[in-house]
């Protein structure tokens, strides 16, 4: 119920392997809340996160630790009490900065805190021990001044109340001597558990920069496998292009297969008629001597159609002389038949007349 939140963030959590104590097992799936808790009635700092209902994180915070930036996003500090050490990740490196302004800044108040409990620590106990140097005087010069005074009757009231505080203050100082020794005892304890604490950060540095190294290393493989596979896909296109001149040379070879099948079949035809031709020459004389035979028999008949011809002029010469010599017959025809006409229709008026 005292404690109060005075900080707060999200970040995703890791603890360092207390097995190998070299690599980061990660506390939380997915970003959570981490909180500066300060503790009024202890007058003490703490840092707590909680994923549902586990704590992660529950690290008191002392002068001794240190906040260390790691990476832009990265920061760890050692818990020498839960022996172990913590790491936040961020997600930029302003949240880091505030996280680590914040650690710095309650690491001094804690600094603070513990100084004025040492000193009241210190009071305490000088005040005990003067206390306890004054009891024997007191009660020294009571018995001197009182040898006479106890025989006869009780101590005073003063008396009574210096002794009952000189055993509280007895009993203080005892206490204040055990917690002393106790303090002593844990402070060793701490040491030795920052000690190792220490060592372990300082592997978990070594590992981190092993793991630069590392991320160096494979961001070279990356760049010289991403060389290789670009000169692999310049060498694929060439390959392709070689497949496609080869593809492209097949279909014209089995063209030209194809077309000396062609000439060969035609070879094989004109072989074939290459015998027939003795035949054909022969059949080709023959024919010749047909066809001068015909020539002959052309010109005879053209001599025959010239004669005929002459004939035919002469019989229309003919035909035009005989229409002639009709014509005038019939011309004389006529001039007999209208005579005719004539006599009759006399021979028809003299028969009328008669």
């Amino acid at each position: 119920m005292g404690e109060q939140p005075i900080f707060t963030t999200r970040a995703h959590v890791f603890q360092i392997d207390p097995t190998t104590k070299k690599n980061w097992v990660p506390a939380s799936k997915q970003a959570v809340t981490v909180s500066y808790f300060y503790d009024v009635t202890r007058n003490s700092y703490r840092i707590i996160s909680v994923d549902g209902a586990k704590v992660i994180i529950n690290s008191t915070i002392t002068p001794n630790m240190t906040f260390t930036k790691t990476s832009q996003k990265f920061g760890q500090w050692a818990d020498s009490r839960a022996n172990t050490v913590f790491g936040l990740g961020f997600s930029s490196e302003q949240q880091l900065t505030k996280f680590a302004e914040k650690f710095q800044e309650v690491k001094e108040a804690a600094k603070i805190a513990r100084d004025k409990s040492q000193d009241k620590i210190e009071t305490s106990s000088n005040h005990s021990q003067a206390s306890g140097c004054e009891t024997p005087s007191s009660t020294q010069a009571s018995s001197v001044n009182g040898t006479d005074d106890e025989k006869a009757s009780h101590a005073s009231p003063a008396d009574i109340h210096l002794k009952s505080e000189n055993n509280k203050l007895k009993i203080a100082l005892t206490q204040s001597a055990a917690n002393v020794k106790k303090w002593e005892i844990e402070l060793q304890t701490l040491r030795e558990s920052n000690a190792r604490l220490t060592t372990a950060l300082q592997e978990s540095a070594a590992s981190v920069e092993q793991w630069r190294r590392q991320c160096c290393i494979c961001r070279d493989e990356n760049d010289r496998l991403r060389n290789k596979i670009d000169k692999l896909e310049e060498q694929s296109s060439v390959i392709n292009r070689e497949k496609e001149k080869n593809f492209q040379l097949k279909r014209r070879i089995e063209e030209l297969e194809s077309e000396l099948r062609e000439k060969e079949t035609e070879l094989k035809d004109l072989r074939k008629q290459s015998e027939i031709i003795p035949q054909l020459m022969s059949e080709c004389e023959y024919v010749s001597e047909k066809l001068e035979a015909a020539e002959r028999d052309n010109q005879n008949l053209e001599d025959k159609v010239l004669s005929l011809r002459s004939d035919i002029e002469e019989s229309k010469y003919r035909q035009r002389h005989l229409k002639v010599e009709l014509k005038s017959f019939l011309e004389v025809l006529d001039g007999k038949i209208d005579d005719l006409h004539d006599f009759r229709r006399g021979l028809s008026k003299l028969g009328t007349d008669n």
